[in-house]
């Protein structure tokens, strides 16, 4: 997996201060996406272990409430095992810390792919669907058009149905 940047202390992608991985890669190739420098999955640097270690550093800290995967997409396919690597290792060693995901795929696409229903099982929350240019909202919380839905990823599991996150 590639990313682009690793963002300290941001208020901006979730609840909370958090980090932000900015992974490389994306098939959905957005209109007015905000981000296309991460569209090539083979751009940015490789990910490695002290790229994660600086994630882990940050997540030690008391005023950071997790983490937040974004790009790019964290489900591109070449992204899709190492993303669920991390948030595996962050769930265990840091349990009280929220993962977010942003993905351009809905919860109903993630739904019929076994391989990313693994993946969202591991979330605390998921920014889904794909940015529609025309439907920004810049004062919609937390995505960048109206199409978009934040998700509570556990609360949908437990119901069967999409639940919308209340924002702390």
């Amino acid at each position: 997996m590639n990313f682009h940047n690793i963002t300290h202390d941001d208020m901006n992608n979730g609840d909370g201060l958090r980090v932000v991985l900015w992974v490389a890669g994306c098939e959905h190739h957005c209109k007015g996406c905000h981000n296309p420098v991460t569209w090539n999955a083979d751009d940015g640097a490789e990910f490695t272990f002290k790229d994660a270690e600086e994630i882990f550093h940050d997540l030690e800290k008391k005023h950071i409430a997790g983490i937040t995967i974004s790009g790019g997409d964290p489900f591109h396919p070449e992204n899709r095992e190492d993303v669920l690597n991390l948030i595996d290792f962050i769930k265990a060693m840091y349990p009280e810390k929220t993962v977010w995901v942003y993905t351009g795929y809905t919860w109903e696409e993630i739904m019929e792919i076994s391989e990313l229903m693994t993946v969202v099982k591991t979330i605390d929350v998921l920014v889904d669907g794909r940015f529609v240019e025309e439907l920004k909202d810049v004062n919609y919380p937390w995505a960048g058009s109206t199409n978009q839905r934040v998700i509570d990823v556990q609360k949908s599991i437990q119901e069967g149905r999409v639940i919308l996150h209340e924002s702390n």
